[in-house]
């Protein structure tokens, strides 16, 4: 142990902020790039989801033969779009309630 005081104040200081940065800087840096991940993950699963559902869309709005009317033309216009959505916000729930089922089993 050093006899001079000032040296140990000094090694204290340096302790402390050493220590202050290993149990804030570094886990905030981690933190970052947890989000990071989990946001570009949640952008890309969000762009596949949208080019599937326009993708369905466009096969909806296209069905039937050929030489005729298709089947949602005229007055039935809107129908595409309406299963687009309701499939949508079916596939939502159903998400949603896996999602909740999981969560109480790992609690109990």
């Amino acid at each position: 142990m050093p006899d001079n005081p000032q040296e140990t104040v000094r090694e204290l200081r340096d302790l402390v902020i050493a220590y202050t940065k290993q149990e804030t800087v570094e886990p905030i840096k981690g933190l970052g790039r947890y989000l990071g991940f989990g946001l570009a993950g949640a952008v890309l699963i969000g762009f596949g989801i949208a080019c599937v559902e326009i993708g369905i869309l466009r096969l909806l709005q296209g069905w039937g033969p050929v030489d005729v009317e298709n089947t949602f033309d005229k007055n039935w216009s809107w129908a595409p779009y309406a299963i687009v959505i309701a499939g949508s916000v079916l596939l939502a729930g159903l998400i949603w309630m896996f999602r909740v089922r999981r969560k109480r089993k790992k609690t109990a």
